[in-house]
């Protein structure tokens, strides 16, 4: 099929960047969820399907499931359309567990790739053939149509995908950006998708009856519709297969281009290598090695079922060795996809850009309990529910007596012997690893840092890499904010070095990193003239100023705290009794040292009263001479006291009293005469010393304040 690639296709291969560590959407998961609008119908037109069941040919409905991406804001979204295995007949009646859009592993790629951002969507297509014949012709024919009309339902979902995007964009598509895959049977489709574009090629003589005269292609385009599917058509009565004229061909959705930019298959065949011309779109292509029903280079369709076979076709490495030759592939060739994946293909691809082959292990040679042999893998991407399986085949093709669920289900797995989810997560891995950058590279994708704010900023890039590097600080080592943690400058970075200090000689009022200032000669000191250290020289007060004199010498007995200024005041300190009522009081001493003896009884051991035990007189002795008789009569009470103290004497006169504390101070002095008393309620509790005091005599008793 001669195509002019589009815009899309121009070599936008630089900055490619396939190999970054951030998330880059179509080539890494950047969604979680996936929402999955399910049985849209697509288009309308005529099954032959109803035939099996001996019905007469009818309309029938088409149906997708199309998967999105949950929570994406983008209505620009690529396309990618994949078309399931199942040899164009329904499920179990093909006597294989696949062969439906909802085959698991139709769903796992199509949900892998709408977590990248794609909007994916599984077609059905029309089914029918009759593989069971013992006619070539037949067998040939039947199968030729079926692909044909196949080739057409998937041109028909591209213009259903184009006609949402004009009408609405629901699907939020960039119908500018479509591709078409298939696996197995769906292979073919795709690759007649991305080659078929003349009626002419499908008269070859390979698709011809050539036991009629003349020989009649088995596919004549004014019956079954242009290879587009865009035309209206009936097939007459002398070839219908109800003897009457049908309607064969109904157009859907016409007026929209059936173009897509590229074409992938897993397995499958081209139907004649003379469909691939040079400029048609790039191609790539997934085989096994010894496909035992698809070969990977020229060989026979086979039926699976039977064995037949079917018409001779050309498999991935014949399409991929032209597809290279005729450059193609050189949207993706010249890419410099180096990834794991493509290094692992290239051990097996002969060279051939777009061709991945799979060697998969050699068969047992041991035939399976019930006697059938094992053979040569060639989907092993597929797997399913085989007990579910074994018991819907038993049901509908199950031979009573002969065969049993678990004979289908040990079948269904003769050619994929280690059939499972993990094994088959693990080809699609492969599959979408090898084949992913080549749909970015195709689509025109380039990856990178969109953002102009960026220091990495690639203005060529279309896709966001996640690789952007924001201003962070300043990244010049000469600035005085240089910040060495810093990847991308800020325009933050100060240069300009100068003196910042408006007291100096050199201030600069635009300098926005400090240097060196020069400032005036100062002298600092106290400038105040009437402070006892003010300094004439001084031109800066330093708060040094001293207004107190005082002794500044803490040793001395004048010492004063708050002195800042010696005024020779100082007295040396002199220890002794202060206390001029103690026995030993030192008029020289100003400084106690705690060494006062004060009267505490009578020391004279010729008075009646003497005690022994005292160490200073208190004037308290008596004795039995005229000195005792004159104080005899002499009364101090109460002692303790409270709030009056009442003295008597009843032989002297008695003139006044000097009550001291035990500090020597006096505390109070009160005149009396012979009957008198004194108030000692402002004295504080403890003891004291009171001096009686008459014309010729004194007397002192301790007194007790409670």
């Amino acid at each position: 099929m001669k195509t002019t690639l589009q815009s899309v296709f121009t070599i936008a291969l630089l900055s490619l960047g396939l190999s970054v560590s951030a998330q880059t959407r179509y080539l890494d998961d950047v969604f979680s969820a996936v929402t999955v609008t399910s049985d849209v119908t697509y288009a309308t037109n005529i099954s032959i399907l109803p035939m099996l069941q001996g019905l007469p040919p009818g309309p029938a409905n088409l149906k997708c499931d199309i998967y999105e991406p949950t929570g994406d804001v983008l209505t620009d979204r690529p396309v990618i359309i994949l078309v399931h295995t199942g040899s164009f007949l329904p499920p179990v009646l093909n006597g294989q567990p696949t062969g439906s859009k909802s085959d698991l592993s139709i769903v796992e790629q199509c949900t892998r790739w709408a977590k990248k951002g794609y909007v994916a969507v599984a077609m059905d297509n029309r089914l029918g053939w009759n593989p069971t014949s013992t006619d070539q012709n037949v067998r040939t024919s039947t199968l030729i149509q079926a692909a044909y009309r196949g080739i057409q339902d998937a041109r028909a979902m591209v213009r259903y995908m184009r006609m949402t995007e004009a009408t609405g964009n629901s699907y939020g598509i960039d119908e500018s950006k479509i591709v078409i895959g298939g696996q197995g049977t769906g292979a073919y489709i795709s690759l007649g998708v991305a080659t078929l574009d003349t009626a002419s090629e499908m008269y070859l003589p390979k698709f011809m009856n050539l036991s009629t005269t003349p020989p009649s292609p088995y596919v004549y385009a004014p019956f079954f519709g242009n290879v587009y599917g865009t035309d209206s058509t009936y097939l007459p009565d002398f070839a219908s297969p109800t003897g009457q004229t049908e309607l064969w061909n109904i157009p859907n959705n016409p007026t929209y281009s059936s173009d897509v930019n590229m074409a992938f298959n897993l397995g499958g065949a081209l139907a004649d290598i003379s469909w691939l011309d040079a400029g048609e779109i790039p191609i790539v292509s997934f085989h096994c090695e010894k496909d035992p029903y698809g070969p990977i280079d020229t060989g026979d369709v086979i039926v699976p079922t039977t064995g037949n076979i079917v018409v001779e076709v050309m498999g991935s490495r014949v399409v991929q060795h032209y597809a290279n030759q005729y450059l193609n592939n050189d949207p993706f060739a010249l890419a410099g996809i180096s990834d794991v994946y493509t290094t692992a293909a290239n051990v097996n691809n002969g060279g051939l850009e777009g061709l991945n082959v799979f060697i998969t292990p050699p068969p047992s040679a041991t035939s399976n309990a019930f006697g059938e042999p094992w053979e040569e893998e060639g989907a092993p991407w597929d797997w399913w529910d085989n007990v579910t399986y074994g018991i819907q085949a038993e049901a509908v093709n199950g031979i009573p007596g002969q065969t049993s669920a678990a004979f289908f289900e040990a079948n269904a797995i003769l050619g994929s012997p280690n059939m499972s989810a993990a094994n088959g997560n693990l080809y699609i891995d492969t599959i979408q690893g090898y084949l992913n950058p080549r749909l970015f590279a195709v689509l025109g994708f380039i990856s990178g840092c969109t953002d102009a704010t960026s220091c990495n900023y690639n203005a060529s890039a279309n896709i966001d890499d996640g690789t952007c590097i924001l201003p962070d600080g300043c990244t010049d080592p000469l600035a005085c904010n240089y910040d060495n943690l810093a990847t991308c400058d800020d325009g933050s970075c100060l240069t300009d070095y100068g003196c910042m200090n408006p007291a100096a000689t050199n201030y600069d009022p635009l300098a926005t990193c400090p240097d060196s200032c020069i400032f005036p000669v100062v002298t600092y000191g106290c400038t105040d003239s009437t402070a006892y250290n003010y300094n004439p020289t001084a031109s800066i007060d330093d708060t040094s100023c001293c207004f107190i004199a005082g002794c500044t010498d803490a040793l001395s007995f004048n010492y004063d705290i708050t002195a800042c200024y010696d005024d020779g005041s100082c007295i040396p300190v002199a220890l002794g009794c202060t206390y001029s009522v103690a026995c030993n009081y030192d008029a020289s001493a100003n400084s106690d040292d705690g060494s006062c003896i004060f009267p505490d009884g009578c020391t004279d051991d010729e008075a009646d009263n003497y005690d022994p035990t005292a160490l200073c007189d208190d004037g308290s002795c008596l004795y039995p001479t005229a000195i005792n008789e004159e104080i005899s009569g002499l009364l101090m009470y109460p002692n303790p006291a409270n709030n009056v103290l009442t003295i008597i004497s009843h032989s002297v006169e008695i003139e006044n009293i000097n009550i001291y504390n035990l500090n020597g101070q006096l505390v109070l002095n009160k005149v009396l005469n012979n009957h008198n008393t004194v108030n000692v309620s402002s004295l504080e509790s403890g003891i004291y010393i009171v001096d009686i005091l008459s014309e010729n005599t004194s007397v002192k008793r301790k007194l007790i304040i409670e």
